[in-house]
């Protein structure tokens, strides 16, 4: 283990979906706001590699790190929470670990010894635990452990811990995060299902310092002492986390409750008082998440997209960056965004008029794969575009914006990309050679263009207004580009290409000139990826000035 390094891991009790992720990236801001170095780490159980290819409507997003590494959606909530980059040693599923032990046992590397689940399974992971620890350079690690209690899943990865633990007691703690009922019939909150919990993990070697109890409502000082007793817990350690209606109020609730002094002096630390990151603790968070709270003029934003009929799945998960960038920039503002979800397809079938769209202050299309529902965004984009209603196109929906563009004002009769039609006369959105040739080896799996690349941001463009930068850096996750032999086609149309890849070769960034329209923007890259609740993205804080001003009109 490295040397003054802290581990906190934290697992998962009675039931799963009750804010795990977000409970780790509260106390991973607590304790960076009493100014130490703090590293998360998500692991997710699946065997898959990474969460590329999981369908977004079954397990929410994949979030692209700047590495290009696609993972589990909490990953976005660690990166804004801390308000950093996080590398990609920090997210680690069974399928990476299983993959790495098998290939060590191909090149001889365990010297023909028989490989096993114990030891050599369970020491891979303590590796990549202790690994995250020495890159990221921090002082405590906060481990989330996906699933729950008595998941065989994983067990492996709760050994590992509870390994840890025994080599170096002082350094490893455990928090729980376990769900107490309040059954309707009954009317009173009931700690069975968490002291059953909490015996389940006691078998596995472990028992937990800390038990944070989500509810529908708070937990009382009779509660806390019955779970307190029953697992052999100081009853201060028994944190109450309450249904709220804002995310960002966690972190300053487990501040009132005292969890992170509590945790600091469980580790033998001491809060410091003399870096930067110590002086602010949690001020500027607070002054965020009041804003989230208090804000009360709202701005009307349509999202139209394409996964918006698929079965009983969240939209809210799905979706999740692009939805917090939206608000990050809007509650900078001092206006607070209500957000309406239209399924595309209805603007394909008639369902719904374009001219719905005019009740709204701004427009979004975020990011999506295939053919369903192309034709009723692009539907939606020509309507915004000669109605001049503030739009952003975020990925697909700037390839959409440029098809729409070519078909209607550069004259390219039937202009579409290869994703829908392969056989069309204009292919303004096309396909790499490269990503080509992946494709017909059936190699998807983490072969997109992924992670942060450079674009060069051209002068006198609402771009470079935004941005104050002659080049940026963002995080992609696509296949198809602009086919550059019709850029200059749609130049001489009049969009502007008003970001590009150094070479000149990618289109990163396409809008028409303020002249023409007060604001439509179109990124190849997502931006929504590095917006934060202290750092807005600034192309979507130029789109809410935009709706803002369309509203006021």
């Amino acid at each position: 283990m490295k040397k003054n390094h802290k581990y906190i891991f934290v697992i998962g009790g009675v039931m799963s979906g009750v804010g795990k992720g977000i409970a780790t990236a509260s106390v991973g801001k607590v304790l960076q706001s009493r100014g130490y170095k703090v590293n998360l780490v998500k692991v997710d159980p699946y065997l898959n590699v990474d969460a590329g290819t999981m369908n977004p409507t079954e397990h929410g997003e994949a979030f692209v790190l700047s590495s290009g590494l696609e993972t589990d959606q909490d990953m976005g909530n660690y990166e804004r929470f801390l308000n950093r980059d996080l590398p990609e040693e920090n997210y680690l599923t069974s399928g990476m670990v299983y993959k790495r032990v098998l290939e060590k046992e191909r090149n001889l590397e365990y010297g023909g010894k028989c490989i096993e689940a114990i030891p050599h399974v369970r020491d891979e992971i303590r590796e990549r635990y202790e690994r995250a620890a020495s890159v990221n350079g921090s002082e405590i690690s906060v481990i989330e452990i996906g699933g729950t209690i008595g998941d065989f899943q994983n067990a492996l990865f709760m050994d590992a811990a509870r390994v840890m633990h025994m080599d170096n007691p002082s350094s490893v703690a455990f928090i729980m995060v376990s769900y107490l009922p309040v059954p309707g019939t009954l009317g009173e909150m009931k700690t069975r299902p968490t002291q059953n919990a909490i015996r389940q993990l006691n078998s596995y070697g472990i028992q937990p310092d800390f038990i944070i109890g989500r509810s529908p409502e708070p937990l009382d000082a009779r509660r806390k002492n019955k779970i307190a007793k029953s697992s052999g817990i100081k009853p201060e350690h028994v944190i109450s986390a309450p249904d709220i209606s804002s995310i960002y109020d966690v972190p300053l609730n487990f501040d009132a409750d005292n969890l992170p002094d509590l945790l600091l002096k469980h580790l033998k630390l001491k809060p410091k008082k003399k870096n930067e990151i110590a002086k602010d603790g949690l001020k500027s968070w607070k002054k965020f998440a009041n804003s989230v709270k208090n804000t009360k003029r709202e701005l009307n934003i349509a999202v139209v997209g394409k996964y918006f009929d698929t079965g009983d799945f969240v939209l809210s998960d799905a979706y999740i960056s692009v939805i917090e960038a939206i608000k990050f920039s809007a509650y900078a503002q001092g206006v607070k965004p209500k957000l309406t979800w239209i399924d595309s397809k209805n603007f394909e079938t008639g369902k719904l008029k374009t001219s719905m769209l005019s009740d709204f202050d701004g427009l979004v299309v975020p990011g999506g794969f295939g053919t369903s529902g192309v034709e009723g965004i692009i539907k939606a984009i020509k309507y915004a575009r000669e109605n001049k209603i503030p739009y952003f196109g975020l990925c697909y929906g700037m390839q959409l914006m440029v098809v729409e563009y070519a078909r209607h004002k550069a004259s390219l009769k039937g202009a579409t990309t290869r994703e829908i039609n392969p056989k069309a006369e204009h292919l303004v959105i096309d396909i790499m050679p490269e990503q080509l040739e992946l494709m017909k080896n059936k190699d998807y799996g983490g072969t997109m263009r992924l992670g942060q690349y450079p674009a060069s941001i051209k002068k006198g463009t609402i771009a470079r207004k935004v941005y104050k930068a002659e080049e940026v850096a963002e995080r992609h996750r696509h296949r198809y580009e602009v086919n550059p032999e019709y850029v200059g086609k749609l130049e001489e149309a009049g969009l502007v290409f008003s970001g590009t890849s150094p070479d000149k070769t990618l289109m990163e960034i396409a809008e028409l000139p303020q002249s023409e329209h007060p604001f439509m923007v179109g990124t190849q890259f997502h931006p929504e990826l590095i917006a934060r609740p202290l750092d807005p993205h600034p192309l979507f804080t130029a789109f809410i000035k935009a709706s803002y001003n369309n509203k006021s009109k």
